[in-house]
Order: C-alpha cells, then structure tokens, then sequence
C-alpha cells in the first residue's frame, strides 16, 4: 500500500520502473484482501458457507495477480535490458505513457488467463450428505473429468517457467554488460547509472525468488494438506516481503517514504554532530573532575 501511496502522491517517484512495482504492489494489497477467507479455509475447511460466487471470486484474485505480478517482473526486466545495453534507444522508446499502456495490457492478459477459474472451482458436496454439513469450495468434478484442470495446470507452468527463462537470459546479456564496462574507464553519470541498473537488477532478482512461492498451482492442494499449509504460509509471506526489499533496496524509496509520513529522515551528519556532542557532554565532567 505504501508503494502505491508513494508512486501516486510524488511526482519524481513516476519512474517508469515505479509504475511497474506499484502495479505488483497493487497485486499484493488484492493479495492479502483474500487472506482472511483462505484463512477460514484452513481453521474450518467445510462447510463452506460464503456463497458459490465468493469462492470463485478470491480463488480468481489470487491466480489473476500471481499472473500480473510474473508478467510485470518479465516487462521491467526487458526495460532494464534495454536502459543498459541500448541506453540511448530506450530513452527514445520507453516512455511512462506507453509504459502505463503496457501495464493496463498485461493485467488484461491476466483476467483472461485466470478466466477458467471461474470454471474450475466451486462449491460442492458429497453425494448423499446434507450440503449444509459437507459444501466445499473446492476443485470441480466436472474440471476434473473434463481436462480443464490439466489445462490450467500446464498455464500455471508456463505463466512461471517461461518468465524464468526470459530473465534467465536478460539477467545474463545485462551482467555481461555491466562487466564489460566495469573493466572501461567510464564517466561519473555512467557509473551512477550503473549503480541504479545494479541495484535493480538485485531487487528484481529477490522479488522473483519471493514470487517463485506464489505458483500456488491447484494440484498441490489434492497432493496432501500439508502441501498446501506451507504453500499458503509461503504465498502471503513473499507478498509481505516486498515492501521491506524495496526499503532495503532503495533510498529514494525511504525518502519518499518519510516525506509520505511526515518525517524527515536523519542525515548522516546530523547524525555524527550528536555523536560528538555526546562524547563531549561525557567528558567535560571528567576532565573537570581530574
């Protein structure tokens, strides 16, 4: 929510690599809203008594922001590949309104390919047992049978798989070039902005291994329930860790982040000249007493 606050009320946070984590970070808040019913799922797995709407709703929430959140890694890690190898084409090319465009589109791509979950779950019981004791929200038989569950399956894998090896790729034609010009003489500008391109590329590097947790594929949860207790608690943890890699990450961010709050930060000087303060505050009483 922070991230989100921070890209929208400052303007010289509307970078371009901004408007792609406020959109992962708009995924995680819609995220941890359907936290509190797939908690009630584990206290009380059945009966299930929030509607048939409601248990497709969350479960579509869920897989289309697991979607968003790959493809936006995947769209920032281009750029990123573009902004260091071709700096003076991107400059031309990747500008925030198409950016803004390209976001918009890619959770279109999302809603589309969560779709058939709409399909694929819903409340079910079993037959002869009265359905107010036995409703379950829950993979359906007629998914199952029909293939759609094997379908979605294969989605899911692709949706992790082929990210994973696009940025396998990127990460590697962008650290060979960020070597190459290590081993130059480069200017002070170009070395910042490599510094920037660095420090990116590591946070996008931990979002993702993070983010490797939320494939939260619907096969695990038949596998057994331990399964998918430790997929659950991983799932809302890698949510949860973002907005602390981002503070780690990036003092720009912090910066923003007590502007956002009303606080300055403490400068390091400032800092330093208490210190002294201190220290003589300490000894002048000692050295009057000797």
């Amino acid at each position: 929510m922070t991230t989100m606050l921070v890209v929208f009320k400052f303007r010289d946070m509307r970078t371009t690599t901004n408007l792609y984590l406020s959109s992962m970070a708009f995924s995680d808040f819609l995220i941890f809203l359907c936290m509190p019913l797939d908690l009630f799922r584990l206290w009380q797995y059945r009966p299930w008594n929030f509607g048939d709407l409601l248990c497709k709703l969350f479960q579509f929430v869920s897989e289309c922001c697991t979607y968003s959140t790959i493809l936006s890694i995947t769209a920032l890690s281009a750029e990123r590949y573009f902004a260091v190898c071709f700096p003076l084409r991107a400059k031309a090319v990747i500008t925030k309104s198409k950016v803004k465009l390209l976001i918009l589109v890619l959770w279109v791509i999302s809603f589309v390919s969560a779709g058939p979950i709409f399909v694929l779950v819903g409340v079910e019981h079993e037959n002869g047992t009265n359905p107010l004791d036995t409703n379950e929200c829950r993979i359906t038989e007629y998914a199952i049978h029909s293939g759609l569950l094997t379908i979605m399956v294969w989605t899911s894998s692709v949706f992790f798989f082929l990210p994973v090896f696009c940025l396998t790729v990127l990460y590697s034609l962008i650290v060979r070039k960020l070597w190459k010009r290590k081993k130059k003489n480069i200017g002070p500008k170009a070395s910042i902005r490599d510094k920037y391109n660095r420090q990116t590329i590591k946070m996008l590097g931990r979002y993702l291994f993070s983010k490797s947790f939320e494939v939260e594929s619907l096969d695990i949860a038949v596998i057994s329930q331990y399964c998918n207790v430790v997929s659950f608690v991983l799932f809302y943890l890698s949510a949860a860790i973002n907005p602390i890699l981002y503070n780690i990450m990036s003092k720009k961010y912090r910066k923003a982040a007590y502007r956002l709050f009303g606080r300055k930060p403490l400068r390091k000087k400032k800092v330093l000249v208490m210190k002294e303060r201190r220290c003589q505050t300490w000894t002048e009483p000692r050295v009057r007493a000797m």
